[in-house]
């Protein structure tokens, strides 16, 4: 049995956001929190600017990490949580114990946690929210908990969980929205409103424009260091940066990196943040001609890597579905190459010499990746239509019905490869093989047996062309010399703002 511990009596460590599209290379800037320029004002507004808005706040039945980014940590919490470099650290729990056959959960919560609503937490309520993913397909987070044999209260504070068979990523699973915590029974219409646990509460929600959160002065753990959270949703990049400039904001997330130009001479900091962000191309592998291998690979052959990374601005090559940062990665630069000829041959022999295709892209992306694409694909023979789109019909089309030939989006999320070993995703990606290897890898206990599993799937998926990585994203991120503490690294994921300061003047 190994046991982890940490006790949350200080809640300093802050994790991540869901920044869209941002990155540069090169040496990051100081620590924004080394410097500052006043005594921390614990009555102050923290406002920070962020690209996309939730469709609405409930994070149990909807999916996005812009939910997530502003949710996780800040107004839920679950059992435990993660930090910036993706390590599993305890939060509601105060420590936990897995078994050495790696089946049992045993978790320890913190005394004295309470809800928004003042309600105490016990071990009922953690029991009920998680037999709520298990049992419920419509709760995120379900597919994660197929896994769960019992869920069980030995006593008012400990939770047990037994798996039917080990699950490598179950434990990380808790750290996103299936591990969060509600309260049994409650009725809150999670749309509009919420009943967390975390250090701020729900105060405002002006659709298209600004969410705002309050410090929650009743907090278990140590209290949040400002009064109040503003996240104004600036779709425009330009927009952005002039209101970060004309003082809207103290921190900007998400910063364009053709526009870092922008900040200079200013007192902003500019921070650039590691990420698990992949840049997907994808395909649909259900759909004529995408069913192709050979399109596939022809595709992939016709764009130049590293002159869209450089045209981008953003972050690294990438050249599968497991980035840096995550279990299984490794170099797949050798499966695919820039290579037109090879790509006009595919196209070719596959009969689409004069191959129309539709590029589906969420509008807030910009036009920089579907200019690159259009001037890639042409010159191989490809004709590339763009429909940009609002979101929430890229959801609709693209993520729920499966209507699409090509779609870019930047999947941020860590540990998602499975998204390749499910053939229901949208995806349209079918491989016996590696369904089996990732199924191997998650019932495997040890973890470096567990990521050299993931390492052979992820190179089949790219060996079988699934989809394109066109780069793994950076964050650019400009911070105000008022603020400290600000997260630097996965702020795709999540911004856990409990330890954030906001200083006076001298």
């Amino acid at each position: 049995m190994f046991r982890r511990t940490r006790r949350l009596a200080l809640i300093s460590a802050i994790a991540a956001t869901a920044v869209i599209l941002s990155a540069c290379t090169g040496t990051a800037a100081p620590d924004p929190g080394a410097t500052s320029p006043g005594k921390p004002d614990p009555d102050a507004t923290l406002q920070v600017g962020l690209v996309l808005e939730p469709t609405n706040l409930d994070i149990r039945h909807t999916s996005g990490a812009a939910l997530e980014q502003i949710l996780i940590d800040n107004i839920y919490e679950g059992l435990v949580s993660r930090t910036e470099d993706n390590e599993i650290e305890a939060r509601l729990a105060s420590d936990y114990e897995v078994s050495s056959d790696g089946l049992t959960y045993t978790f320890t919560l913190n005394d004295g946690i309470t809800f928004h609503n003042g309600t105490a937490l016990t071990s009922a309520d953690v029991v009920a929210s998680y037999e709520a993913v298990r049992t419920d397909a419509t709760v995120q987070g379900n597919a994660e908990f197929a896994d769960v044999a019992s869920i069980t209260a030995p006593d008012a504070a400990t939770v047990q969980i037994v798996l039917n068979k080990p699950n490598q990523n179950f434990l990380f699973s808790l750290t996103g929205p299936a591990g969060l915590v509600f309260q049994a029974g409650d009725t809150t219409d999670l749309k509009t409103a919420e009943n967390g646990t975390g250090p701020f509460t729900l105060t405002r929600w002006s659709k298209g424009n600004a969410i705002t959160f309050a410090r929650n002065d009743s907090y278990w753990g140590e209290k949040a260091g400002v009064a109040e959270v503003e996240f104004q949703y600036i779709p425009d990049f330009t927009a952005g940066v002039n209101t970060a400039l004309d003082g809207g904001v103290q921190v900007l997330t998400a910063v364009d990196p053709n526009l870092v130009s922008e900040f200079e001479g200013t007192d902003f900091t500019l921070t650039t943040g590691r990420t698990t962000d992949k840049a997907t191309l994808a395909f649909n592998n259900a759909k004529a001609p995408l069913d192709d291998v050979r399109v596939r690979e022809a595709l992939r052959l016709a764009i130049d890597h590293e002159a869209l990374v450089e045209a981008v601005g953003a972050g690294t090559t990438l050249y599968g579905p497991i980035p840096e940062l995550d279990p299984g990665y490794q170099d797949l630069s050798g499966v695919i190459s820039y290579d037109p000829e090879k790509a006009k041959a595919l196209l070719k022999e596959a009969g689409q010499e004069d191959l129309e295709l539709t590029l589906t892209i969420p509008s807030f992306y910009g036009t920089t990746v579907p200019k690159v694409l259009i001037s890639d694909f042409a010159k191989v023979g490809v004709t590339l239509e763009v429909e940009s789109v609002e979101f929430p019909a890229w959801l609709e089309d693209v993520y729920t019905n499966h209507d699409y030939d090509l779609s870019f989006v930047l999947h941020v999320e860590p540990r998602d490869f499975g998204n390749f070993a499910n053939p229901d995703y949208y995806f349209g990606y079918d491989n016996p093989e590696v369904q089996s290897l990732y199924t191997k890898a998650l019932e495997t206990v040890d973890a470096d047996e567990s990521a050299k599993l993931l390492a052979e799937a992820a190179k089949i998926v790219s060996e079988d062309h699934a989809a394109d990585w066109l780069y793994n994203g950076e964050t650019i991120t400009a911070v105000s010399p008022a603020v400290s503490g600000f997260p630097k690294d996965s702020i795709n994921s999540r911004i856990d703002l409990a330890g954030v300061t906001v200083s006076t003047e001298k």
